[in-house]
């Protein structure tokens, strides 16, 4: 199968790339900066190109050179605004949208959207707005359309030896005494990046899984806490965690938005931290897969010399 895999060079989109081809599919994966991707290039049946997936003339001659499509492009940080700002607007509810009806338009029967456990219209954070209103759109253009469509995941924070995640509290833990943080009650399940991968592959074959929304968690929730605190320990600078006042650190994130670069946290991040990103449903059959635990994994790659 030839499958266009946007996002590919990403996180997740690595582990997602490696699965495909070790299944044995042709993988054509789209980049705005080549030298992002050129380690994939190891792999024989890897097309990296450079394109822009923003240009609708573009879109629809890479959707139609494939059998499939799996879009795991998403954002973290965006302008402000209400619902979500034009760049959560872009990303996650115009560019789903675009390749859902693009697909269907030119019948490629497979779609493959990674979403976000917590995804809520009426969400407290622009984030999970703009996230629900993706899964929305992807809906509306495959309605009435009866053979394959799409399949939805929405994962919980994902986890592994590339993550922006414990390894950022590792990192953290290396330079701060203590770890100041709002949000520390917040409960999370992170789930591993292997399994996420595994299961997406999975999918894109499983036609059990088209037309649904499923929900990707871990084996345990914690508090976002108790995560930092573990990173800690685990990367061999043990740390008491701080829990702020959600105002003070509201002001904190205010600060790292006026920085150049992306945020360490922002503002609409903490919004996202005050209902709990967790699942109570159980693993879906037809997935195929029971999570490994972050005990399992985490400390192996959090260790420092």
């Amino acid at each position: 199968m030839r499958v266009l895999v946007m996002g590919g060079t990403g996180f997740i989109g690595r582990h997602v790339v490696a699965r495909l081809v070790a299944a044995g599919h042709f993988v054509h994966v789209p980049t705005r900066h080549y030298q992002n991707g050129r380690d994939l290039l190891v792999f024989p049946t890897v097309n990296l190109f450079v394109a822009d997936l923003y240009d609708d003339a573009v879109l629809t001659r890479l959707i139609g050179e494939c059998d499939a499509v799996i879009n795991l492009i998403g954002v973290l940080y965006g302008r402000s605004g209400r619902p979500y700002g034009e760049d959560f607007a872009k990303v996650h509810v115009e560019l789903p949208g675009r390749v859902a009806r693009t697909c269907r338009s030119l019948g490629i029967s497979r779609l493959i959207h990674i979403s976000a456990l917590g995804a809520d219209v009426n969400g407290p954070s622009a984030y999970s707005r703009s996230k629900a209103a993706g899964e929305a759109a992807i809906i509306d253009a495959f309605s009435g359309y009866a053979d394959g469509t799409y399949t939805i995941f929405r994962p919980s924070v994902v986890f592994g030896a590339e993550d922006h995640f414990m390894n950022l509290f590792a990192t953290l833990a290396r330079w701060l005494p203590v770890i100041p943080m709002a949000g520390a009650r917040a409960r999370l399940q992170p789930i591993y990046v292997g399994d996420v991968a595994a299961v997406i592959a999975n999918a894109l074959v499983n036609l059990k899984t088209a037309g649904q929304i499923y929900p990707l968690a871990g084996l345990q929730a914690y508090r976002l806490g108790e995560l930092v605190r573990l990173a800690s320990v685990w990367s061999g600078h043990p740390r008491h965690v701080v829990n702020l006042p959600m105002a003070v650190g509201r002001l904190q994130a205010l600060f790292f938005e006026c920085l150049p670069g992306q945020p360490l946290i922002s503002r609409d991040n903490l919004d996202s931290l005050t209902v709990d990103n967790v699942s109570d449903d159980p693993i879906a059959p037809e997935l195929g897969f029971v999570p490994q635990s972050l005990e399992s994994i985490a400390p192996v790659y959090l260790a420092r010399d």
